[in-house]
């Protein structure tokens, strides 16, 4: 079965994990999620966990070093230089943009380059408008999309929130339902901290994600893995298929 569900309404990919974004009109959806996204991450050096990947959850200011001159037309887009809080251009792979990132942090780092990325759950991750509406309600704001960190916004015709919840299991379609790029939704996404900083100024507001937590247990949107590659672009009809 076949369910029309809306249209997608913003994409981004994320070059440097929890670096700012590049929203896009346009990306392909490759088996690893859309091409340059989270391709680099900033290794901890001295961090012995299973995860030592830098967030933004240890470095609220990694939000803020901006991407600049990324080629949309390259197979795997990705920034030539970040611009920094302060202000600086610093060469993508520089000494000096790593020293900048490990000064702020007090403790060495590395950026590394996976050819798969480096994702949390899963390579893909969609969300509702309708969804990060209802939380921002909840609070009295208009949230910043950004502050989700989706790949794809999809404006769902159904205006109830946290109908994500219900497509895990089935498979997005965008465009052609016979061609077009698909994806399987494997699990809910479980929401942290990083929904509470700001974008803009990195500032934390910890009611966010207490809303989170109040209106939906803490999930807002769905993860998902790539079961069609193809392009995929703003405006383009979602629906759902389920068995």
């Amino acid at each position: 079965m076949i369910i029309h569900l809306g249209h997608v309404h913003q994409l981004a990919r994320y070059p440097v994990k929890s670096m700012a974004g590049v929203a896009t009109d346009s990306a392909f959806l490759g088996w690893h999620g859309l091409q340059g996204d989270r391709r680099f991450a900033f290794r901890r050096i001295n961090d012995k966990s299973g995860f030592p990947w830098l967030s933004a959850s240890r470095l609220p200011e990694l939000l803020l070093y901006q991407p600049l001159g990324l080629d949309e037309t390259a197979e795997e887009p990705a920034p030539t230089h970040f611009r920094t809080p302060d202000g600086l251009n610093l060469k993508l792979g520089s000494a000096e943009l790593q020293n900048h990132v490990a000064e702020k942090l007090g403790s060495p780092v590395e950026l590394m380059k996976l050819k798969h990325g480096i994702f949390d759950e899963a390579s893909v991750s969609v969300i509702n408008l309708a969804t990060m509406s209802a939380i921002g309600r909840e609070l009295g704001q208009d949230l910043d999309t950004r502050r989700f960190r989706a790949n794809i916004v999809i404006a769902s015709t159904a205006t109830e929130p946290f109908i994500e919840d219900g497509w895990i299991g089935g498979r997005l379609v965008f465009g052609s339902n016979d061609v077009g790029p698909m994806v399987s939704l494997t699990m809910r996404d479980p929401r942290c901290v990083m929904i509470n900083f700001d974008p803009d100024t990195a500032q934390q507001d910890p009611r966010i994600m207490k809303a989170a937590v109040r209106l939906n247990d803490n999930n807002a949107g769905a993860y998902g893995t790539v079961a069609r590659t193809g392009q995929i672009s703003v405006g383009q009809p979602v629906s759902l298929l389920v068995d």
